[in-house]
C-alpha cells in the first residue's frame, strides 16, 4: 500500500505576523481535507506545511492567497510528494 501524499511547503512574506495570520490559515484549513502546521519564523515571514491529495492542498494554498491578499507580498513554494507525517492541522509555536 502506498502511503505517499502531495506536500506543500510554502513561505509567505510581507505582513504576515502579528496580524491573526495562522489563526486564519488554521480556520481555513477545517474546510479542507489536509494535514500539516504553520508556523511564525524569525525572520518575519509565516511557514505552511500542507499534506494531502494535490488538489486541495492547492485549493487550501489558493483559499489562504486570497482571505489573506492584503497582507501577503510574497508566497514562495516548493512541492514534492512522500510518506503522510502529519495528523491533523496545527499551529506550531516553535
Amino acid at each position: 500500500m502506498n502511503n505517499n501524499v502531495f506536500y506543500l511547503q510554502a513561505w509567505f512574506s510581507g505582513h504576515v505576523q502579528g496580524v491573526g495570520f495562522r489563526y486564519k490559515v488554521r480556520q481555513i484549513a477545517s474546510e479542507f481535507i489536509v494535514c500539516g502546521t504553520v508556523k511564525n519564523l524569525d525572520d518575519g515571514r509565516v511557514s505552511l506545511e500542507a499534506e494531502g491529495e494535490e488538489q486541495e492542498v492547492l485549493a487550501f494554498l489558493k483559499t489562504i492567497e486570497e482571505h489573506m491578499e492584503s497582507f501577503i507580498r510574497e508566497v514562495v513554494t516548493q512541492s514534492s510528494t512522500r510518506a503522510a507525517c502529519f495528523k491533523g492541522f496545527t499551529i506550531s509555536l516553535q
